[in-house]
């Protein structure tokens, strides 16, 4: 709510990835230069192989009153800048799943001509979208890693949960639903509080009680490792995705 859809125009090469923004009331072009023409606040979501192609394009219209954000992975600040014109303001971005349902958890770094202002805006526009943090640059492939593969995970999670309790006897339905709920307030609880996750979890323990016993299997699985196996071998990845 914090834009009008008829200020925003979206460019993409094919009507099919126009529609929505149509449905939305927003303008929508087949030129690019269109949007650098009539917009200050650029925004690339393209994968990473096409940037290149559409930075070389949009680079004889961007001026420096333009603010360019990528939302490419793997496509460093160092590689935008050089690839666009010198002081060009420039901010890498990278989102997760859920800021489609205003839930998402972002993050972004700014470029070496970005101040302040640029960076404030950004944050508080995207804020309608969830969580948004600024950090050093060296953060955004661990950020792909916790959170952008990270919903994964949960999902994963969420889909034990409920198949266990499937196998307890729950409808499969009734079941999801709680688990879904479940993940959702305990993350709240995180948030709200500041608790670490540890003090929370240890307030649900009761001596000799069901929790304890439940954790003490997830231990012999070595949940938390695993978890935290997961979130290294997608930080690397990353990493190689950007070293390519």
């Amino acid at each position: 709510g914090k834009v009008s859809a008829s200020s925003i125009l979206a460019s993409a090469p094919s009507d099919k990835n126009l529609d929505v923004w149509r449905d939305l009331g927003c303008r929508t072009t087949h030129c690019n230069l269109e949007v650098l023409q009539e917009s200050t606040l650029v925004f690339l979501a393209t994968k990473p192989h096409i940037l290149p192609g559409v930075l070389q394009e949009i680079r004889p219209a961007v001026g420096p009153h333009h603010v360019v954000v990528s939302l490419a992975a793997g496509i460093t600040l160092q590689t935008l800048q050089r690839l666009l014109p010198a002081g060009t303001k420039v901010l890498r971005l990278m989102p997760n799943l859920p800021c489609v349902v205003q839930a998402g958890a972002m993050v972004f770094a700014r470029g070496s001509v970005v101040g302040d202002m640029e960076a404030t805006l950004l944050k508080n526009l995207l804020s309608s979208c969830g969580l948004c943090e600024e950090v050093p640059e060296s953060y955004i492939n661990i950020h792909t890693g916790l959170s952008g593969s990270g919903v994964a995970y949960v999902y994963l999670f969420a889909e034990a949960l409920a198949e266990g309790a499937v196998k307890m006897g729950m409808p499969g339905g009734l079941a999801s639903r709680i688990a879904a709920q479940t993940l959702l307030g305990a993350a709240k609880m995180m948030l709200e509080t500041g608790e670490h996750p540890a003090k929370l979890r240890g307030d649900v323990c009761t001596p000799g009680g069901t929790t304890i016993h439940a954790l003490h299997e997830l231990e012999k699985g070595a949940l938390r490792a695993t978890v935290m196996n997961a979130v290294e071998a997608a930080t690397k990845r990353a990493c190689d995705v950007s070293e390519d």
